[in-house]
């Protein structure tokens, strides 16, 4: 059937497994990398792959000297290039979503109905907002930045937490197992260097949580009273609170890649 690297080829099950499994976790790194700049930056190593064949075919000795010591520590900083995607892969890997996507459905139309009520008001109010719905990668880390409420959600509750008087009216509230898990938390601000420098600390809190989990954060401006959906790294534009009710609820109970389905409006995507 042919040589591959000198020897006969012997293809059997077990090497078609091995391939579908480095395919798969490939694909995975793919859909992680979508609309960042990794994907710029494997473009990068590409071209430097092509340079140094260019090298090794015309005999450029000082270009084939910085490149081989180059590729010598290439999975090195490929990990250090790559550490917040690789991060993100090996929780989507390791969550249901990633073992189990597609198995694990639940009925949040309560909390939604919560969350959008209460967006209708602080859109009409102009009062910012920032929460996060917690879906299949943990937000303890973030949670336990926030003072703790385990209390059952409720949009007087969280309007409550909004208003400028509040002591935690500055961090965000995050929502986890149908639960108001925490208010006045600490978010990770997005590393996206093309997000419109008009966007305040609010959104690209937002933002950054979104692009670090596959959690759904809803972002209220105070300045205009817009209501936005940040997903993988996305800003998604909502025309009133039925649009970001109907945004959330096909977000979460859509627990895999399919973002792309939100499209229906305008967006604001942060890598473009």
């Amino acid at each position: 059937m042919g040589q591959i690297f000198g020897g006969p080829l012997q293809f059997e099950l077990k090497d078609f497994l091995d391939i579908l499994t480095v395919s798969l976790i490939f694909y995975q790194f793919l859909l992680v990398g979508q609309g960042t700049r990794a994907v710029q930056i494997v473009f990068s190593m590409i071209g430097l792959g092509v340079l140094y064949w260019l090298g090794q075919v015309f005999e450029y000795h000082l270009l084939n000297w910085i490149l081989n010591h180059f590729f010598q520590y290439f999975f090195v900083i490929m990990v250090i290039l790559f550490q917040d995607q690789i991060r993100l892969a090996m929780a989507s890997f390791g969550s249901k979503k990633g073992l189990f996507g597609g198995f694990s459905r639940q009925n949040f139309e309560s909390e939604v109905d919560e969350v959008s009520e209460l967006c209708s008001v602080l859109s009409r109010e102009r009062i910012g907002a920032l929460l996060a719905f917690e879906r299949s990668h943990g937000l303890l880390n973030y949670i336990n930045t926030g003072t703790k409420l385990d209390c059952k959600i409720n949009s007087d509750i969280l309007y409550s937490l909004f208003l400028s008087r509040s002591p935690l009216h500055d961090g965000a509230v995050i929502l986890s197992q149908g639960r108001l898990a925490a208010a006045g938390c600490f978010l990770p601000l997005s590393k996206n260097i093309d997000i419109d420098k008009h966007m305040g600390t609010r959104h690209r809190a937002g933002l950054g949580l979104s692009e670090m989990t596959d959690a759904v954060v809803v972002v209220v401006s105070e300045e205009t009273g817009q209501i936005n959906i940040c997903i993988q790294g996305r800003l998604y534009l909502c025309k009133d609170s039925l649009e970001a009710r109907q945004k959330i609820k096909f977000a979460l109970m859509n627990l895999d890649h399919t973002e792309n389905n939100l499209l229906n409006s305008s967006i604001v995507k942060g890598s473009e």
